[in-house]
């Protein structure tokens, strides 16, 4: 009994195998070829998409753009790799047809043609719409933080560059101490030639002074500037609380949808909060969605008046609970939260049943604010419970702020949308980190980052079509 033999590779064979048998009918390869080849790259600004009528013919982008959706469907991003695997990778071979461009070609169009990758992703959104992917009834918003091409150590904030001015001064003042030493050692050995020690002392001295100018010269660029923080290797990148510790990186806006878990659009920002993210991606949500009545909901972390106000403005029903910051609450006694608002008479009413009535109003940050006020605190028994002011207390009301009473209404009559937001997108990311592999950029820079954010939710998206409807019926949807 012999083992299962393979082919003799110098066997010479009369009609050559066709590459296309090897590729069966449902690998995804299909569905890129097809997809691609439907698009009007020339419409979505791909350079090299028209040729010019002199010069050496450009490899067309539709082929590089082929060889990018594979990689990142494949945890291959790097132009290098991506280039070794087209020479090797069957599948790649038939995807191209032999087609072997150099990496300097493929970084290139990844570089040059953001803006066109980012009208792919709509182009696939569209499709999608026009299979019925979409629920278009609630979305989930949130956010991840990946690591950028900037090490801890090339950051830097005013409080730790006078942190390292400060340890360089001290190290001088060692050193000059250590220069003192040498010279009366040398004096009272009446010697001509010079200390060893002393000229390493010189030397080092002069490296720390060297670099304290560097990191003075970065502190009033900081000041200038009025930035919180510089990087060095990735410019736009900032430092970001992730979990117990921190990363250099880019926070990165995601809205997903819940019927298949697709993400809808996606946004760049280099700031930990995600306050002010919750109305750009609304919007983002009724544009890829093409509708307006959408349910968008997201965690505390997103809670802001004027962002919700903002979804209420275009008609997006925002579900955000509301995060308790009340400075009583946090001493035991009671908060905003426990006093009741009457619309009809514009007051407040306190847990002892008493009346806090309107007083006045000021503009505090841009914000119009509602000043209510007691009249009688001070011969009230729960008083001790509600406030430490001496005289009575004060309830501060923003204006518009129903908008917001109305969202917590929906927030508790609704526990089962909140349980569904962790349900609908903490897995996406999951997925994007650990089984795509993409838990940290290559590009430098805002413009590159969101390029390869577009590529990698391509590919996710593309990957779970793929899933749900398989890849025979795709190719027919878009041939």
């Amino acid at each position: 009994m012999n083992h299962i033999q393979g082919s003799d590779r110098g066997e010479v064979l009369l009609f050559p195998e066709a590459i296309d048998d090897y590729i069966t009918p449902d690998n995804p390869v299909r569905f890129i070829d097809a997809f691609i080849d439907q698009l009007d790259l020339a419409a979505h600004g791909f350079k090299h998409a028209q040729l010019n009528e002199t010069g050496r013919p450009p490899y067309h982008p539709g082929d590089l753009l082929r060889l990018y959706l594979y990689g990142y469907l494949n945890r291959v991003r790097s132009s290098r790799r991506l280039e070794r695997e087209a020479a090797r990778n069957l599948e790649l071979i038939w995807l191209l047809r032999k087609l072997r461009p150099d990496f300097k070609t493929i970084a290139d169009f990844r570089k040059d043609n953001g803006k066109g990758i980012k009208a792919v992703c709509r182009e696939f959104t569209l499709l999608c719409r026009k299979l019925d992917l979409f629920g278009g009834e609630l979305v989930a918003v949130d956010s991840t933080k990946i690591k950028a091409q900037n090490s801890k150590h090339r950051n830097y904030s005013q409080a730790k560059l006078r942190a390292l001015i400060t340890e360089i001064d001290s190290k001088v003042n060692a050193y000059l101490g250590g220069l003192d030493k040498a010279d009366r050692q040398e004096s009272e050995s009446e010697s001509d030639t010079p200390n060893p020690d002393a000229a390493e002392l010189k030397q080092k001295i002069a490296q720390l002074q060297e670099r304290k100018a560097e990191y003075q010269e970065l502190s009033n660029a900081l000041e200038e500037s009025g930035a919180t923080q510089v990087s060095l290797t990735d410019p736009d990148s900032r430092a970001m609380s992730m979990g117990q510790g921190s990363i250099i990186g880019y926070n990165v806006q995601a809205a997903v949808d819940e019927k298949h878990k697709l993400v809808l659009d996606t946004e760049i920002t280099n700031t930990t909060s995600d306050l002010s993210a919750l109305g750009t991606m609304a919007i983002k949500t009724q544009e890829a969605l093409g509708k307006n009545d959408v349910s968008v909901v997201a965690d505390k972390g997103y809670y802001n008046g004027k962002e919700v106000l903002a979804c209420d403005s275009i008609g997006v029903t925002a579900y955000v609970s509301k995060p308790l910051t009340s400075a009583n609450t946090a001493r035991g006694l009671y908060g905003k939260e426990s006093f009741t608002y009457d619309a009809a008479n514009n007051c407040y009413h306190c847990p002892a049943g008493k009346t806090l009535t309107y007083r006045f109003s000021t503009n505090e940050l841009g914000r119009p604010i509602h000043y209510y006020r007691a009249t009688d605190c001070k011969q009230c028994p729960i008083k001790a419970k509600c406030t430490r002011n001496k005289q009575n207390r004060t309830i501060t009301r923003l204006a518009f702020e129903e908008v917001q009473e109305a969202m917590e209404q929906r927030v508790r009559a609704n526990p089962q949308i909140m349980r569904k937001r962790k349900a609908i997108i903490e897995h996406v990311f999951g997925t994007i980190k650990r089984s795509l592999g993409y838990d940290y950029f290559l590009c430098r820079g805002n413009k590159k980052v969101a390029t390869e954010v577009n590529l990698t939710v391509l590919a996710y998206n593309f990957k779970r079509v793929c899933n749900i409807m398989g890849v025979p019926e795709l190719v027919k949807a878009v041939s």
